[in-house]
């Protein structure tokens, strides 16, 4: 009776263990997160606020729509390459938040 109960106990252990390591990796990943957006955001207040200043300074119209059509399109491209650095992080860290449980459920899929 007492080996089924130090068994039980030993699985309960090592399950907790499994799950603080998942919540740790969760940790790192989301905080990873924020401070990759908070970046971006910063990024792009500065590369908006300096277009407009270009804008406000350009000498004709033809000009400050050549000016606002670059912002635009450089802002487009950033903000598709910042959404997949984003997913690929994603991706990442649920890796590392799912290895501790490699043991029970089966390896993931490289």
């Amino acid at each position: 009776m007492m080996k089924g109960f130090d068994d039980i106990q030993k699985a309960s252990k090592d399950n907790i263990e499994q799950a603080m390591k998942s919540v740790e990796a969760m940790s790192k990943g989301i905080q990873a997160l924020a401070v990759e957006t908070a970046d971006y955001q910063k990024k792009s207040y500065e590369t908006g606020a300096a277009a407009i200043e270009k804008i406000v300074a350009a000498g004709s119209v033809e000009k400050a729509v050549e000016i606002q059509n670059e912002y635009l399109k450089a802002t487009y491209e950033g903000y598709i390459s910042e959404l997949a650095k984003l997913g690929s992080m994603m991706t990442d860290f649920a890796k590392d938040a799912y290895r501790p449980f490699e043991s029970v459920f089966g390896k993931i899929p490289k």
